[in-house]
């Protein structure tokens, strides 16, 4: 929900873990500051490191090579202002570009810290597992984003989950509201919720960039292609 141009480097002992010490790496909008937590063990890292790259469930696969080299994890709220921005702005070109070519792995992780009392974001990400139990996630995904109407401002209801899924081509809709109304994945988007808050995130969209034997790199707020750029080729250049 923040536009600010800021990566930061999450460190604790070198890891990702429970806890995290994040240090401020480079920023062109903000002075250097330190967020520090208590870090957390070697096994917590790891368990946190296989949460980030793997998908949420098998039916909602990540975009691209499992051979890339650079790995990119955003977490994002459906309802999300900046979120939408990005993926009108920046996400098909990023993807045309360095996934689509096997450069980069991309993954999408529910971050809903728009909801209120409705549940509405939650609900999104809830029907976007639905939609992934009829191989349409990725299709569901983009169609939620394009019929965007702001935060919190009632568009996100049971009806337009459904219309939303029948235009992304869910084609058992029986079942699709089925799977919603028994919460079957509601689960799935807590752990994602929570893996979001474990890592010190606070914020939609925020990407987490993995690199294989490097420091991974936090991305808050909706980059421009620029940035992506940048650090992919970094990543390379490595």
């Amino acid at each position: 929900m923040v536009s600010k141009t800021v990566i930061i480097a999450l460190v604790a002992a070198g890891m990702i873990a429970a806890g995290i010490s994040a240090a401020l790496a480079a920023s062109s909008s903000a002075a250097p500051a330190a967020l520090t937590n208590k870090p957390g063990t070697a096994n917590d890292a790891e368990q946190i490191t296989a949460q980030l790259m793997s998908p949420s469930i098998s039916s909602a696969p990540a975009l691209g090579s499992d051979d890339a080299k650079v790995t990119i994890v955003e977490f994002g709220d459906y309802q999300c202002t900046w979120c939408h921005r990005w993926h009108d702005g920046t996400k098909s070109l990023l993807i045309a570009d360095y996934v689509n070519t096997g450069q980069v792995r991309f993954l999408f992780k529910d971050f809903p810290i728009n909801d209120l009392s409705d549940r509405a974001s939650s609900l999104a990400s809830e029907a976007s597992y639905c939609a992934a139990d009829q191989g349409r996630y990725w299709q569901y995904h983009d169609e939620v984003y394009s019929k965007w109407e702001g935060e919190n401002t009632g568009w996100v209801t049971r009806a337009s989950l459904e219309r939303f899924a029948n235009d992304a081509g869910v084609t058992d809709m029986a079942e699709f509201s089925g799977c919603l109304d028994s919460g079957r994945h509601a689960g799935v988007v807590r752990n994602n919720y929570d893996l979001a808050r474990s890592v010190g995130l606070d914020a939609t969209p925020s990407f987490i960039v993995l690199v294989e034997g490097e420091t991974p790199q936090l991305m808050r707020g909706a980059h421009p292609y620029s940035t992506f750029e940048r650090v992919i080729k970094d990543a390379y250049a490595s």
